[in-house]
């Protein structure tokens, strides 16, 4: 703090309080002003049902056109409010006759409502995915999840996702032709998947998905096209990294990928050295259909938070993959297997569940954070694993997992419904990849979803800064260390 004048220091103590009094009339009135120019502005936008004065004021209407400007340059809903508040915010900082006043915190008016994990909170608009979790309905860009999982193809959908409309044929073929020559990854990335062999997958995706961020020479260029170019890329590049690294920790060079097989069918070529029948193709191009899109999920939303920074596609593709490595987000497809191993055979779910239950813990594969009834996606899994299983005979495990929804039944009323989830981990394990590559199946899938969850944050971006509620110590004095 500055210090004092001599000449304020030596002037009486009757001429300092004549000065601290003119002082505050002063900002009195300044404040005064400021409000009725506030009111004014309230009173413009037709919210305004108090006095036209403050005091003796001359009535407000002829600063109407001022306020009118003011109003049209002020922030969203200024004009709306209450002029009690206006004066006390005005007086914040301002003293009356040596009374200070203070601003009143706006909470003690207003209730707040916090919500725990954004639960039920809207954040944005989109045009991409339409969930109705009462009703168990799922929808891309308006197309029934049943219809897409039935008819279409991963890269239809995926087209369908970026660009918004399904493709022609001719339209398709250019896709699909996109796709395939991006299966290829920089020999520097695939040292880097070397070093880390003995890394868990998730880590090794997360990190080689941000090391070909320096490889592309359009990765700053944040343009639509550019973004969709990128996506493309990205959605062969990872199943190529993932395939990549189980090859090498295994002791195998990277995988040559097959032009002649479809994403899905490559994808299961690559991992397991066998071309996949036509059903197992068929079942691993559903599984990447049904967990292309869905929502401001936790990936999807972290990567909106990172591009809404205007950092680059593959930072915030990064970011999601670290997201999805949680087990509370990607995991119940790799436990949902260890359950069933654990169970054991049909007739022992029903004590299982009866045990997990009476402990008060959660049935792996069962509950969902949007549906309140049975997820829309499961019913397409659950007929792949039955007709999977009989094809590879190994029927136990689709009747170890039926037994499990059995037993599961009375729980439905409150909510808690079979997922996903629950039936991929069984199509992984029957076509032979390790559990610990369920999760990066998710990403591979995702990868659609999760670049037009960029897009459209970019469409009309805006920083993502939610608030937090502070419940902790009052304020308090700083003591330098030698006095604690």
């Amino acid at each position: 703090m500055a210090s004092a004048s001599p000449r304020a220091t030596a002037a009486p103590a009757r001429y300092s309080g004549f000065l601290k009094r003119r002082a505050a009339i002063t900002s009195f009135i300044l404040a005064r002003r400021a409000v009725r120019i506030l009111m004014c502005a309230g009173d413009a936008s037709g919210t305004s049902s108090g006095p036209k004065t403050i005091g003796s004021a001359k009535p407000c209407s002829r600063k109407r056109t001022a306020a009118a400007r003011m109003r049209a340059s002020s922030p969203s809903g200024i004009t709306s409010l209450r002029p009690l508040s206006l004066i006390l915010a005005f007086a914040s900082s301002i003293t009356l006759i040596g009374i200070p006043l203070r601003m009143v915190d706006m909470s003690a008016e207003e209730k707040i409502e916090i919500h725990r994990g954004l639960k039920g909170v809207y954040f944005e608009r989109s045009a991409t995915t339409f969930i109705d979790g009462k009703a168990g309905e799922l929808r891309y860009r308006g197309y029934s999840i049943h219809d897409l999982a039935q008819h279409s193809s991963f890269e239809e959908t995926a087209y369908l996702l970026l660009y918004g409309e399904l493709p022609t044929v001719a339209e398709l073929s250019a896709f699909d032709e996109k796709l395939k020559e991006a299966r290829q990854l920089p020999d520097e990335v695939l040292s880097i998947i070397s070093t880390l062999k003995h890394g868990h997958p998730m880590d090794v995706l997360r990190t080689a998905v941000s090391a070909l961020s320096s490889f592309g020479p359009d990765s700053l260029d944040m343009s639509p096209e550019a973004m969709r170019e990128k996506g493309i890329r990205l959605a062969s590049q990872v199943p190529m990294i993932v395939a990549a690294h189980e090859s090498i920790r295994n002791g195998r060079s990277a995988p040559v990928p097959d032009p002649m097989l479809s994403h899905a069918a490559n994808f299961l070529w690559m991992i397991t050295g066998r071309v996949p029948s036509e059903t197992s193709a068929q079942l691993m191009d559903r599984d990447l259909i049904l967990h292309a899109e869905h929502g401001s999920n936790a990936s999807s939303f972290t990567a909106r938070v990172v591009i809404g920074t205007e950092a680059n596609l593959h930072a915030a593709i990064t970011a999601a993959i670290a997201a999805l490595s949680g087990p509370a987000h990607g995991g119940a497809a790799e436990d949902v297997m260890r359950m069933a191993q654990e169970i054991g055979a049909p007739e022992n779910a029903a004590a299982y569940v009866k045990a997990k239950r009476a402990a008060g813990d959660a049935v792996t594969g069962f509950g969902h954070r949007v549906y309140r009834t049975e997820d829309p996606r499961a019913r397409h899994m659950r007929e792949g694993v039955e007709q999977l299983s009989r094809e590879m005979g190994e029927p136990r495990w689709f009747a170890i997992l039926q037994a499990v929804v059995e037993s599961m039944k009375p729980y439905a009323r409150f909510g808690v419904n079979v997922n996903v989830d629950f039936y991929s981990g069984a199509i992984y394990y029957l076509n032979g990849i390790p559990p610990d590559l369920f999760v990066p199946i998710f990403a591979v899938g995702r990868m659609p979803g999760w670049t037009v969850q960029c897009l459209e944050q970019l469409q009309n971006n805006i920083l993502i800064r939610p608030l937090t509620l502070y419940d902790g110590p009052s304020a308090r004095p700083y003591r330098i260390i030698s006095q604690r």
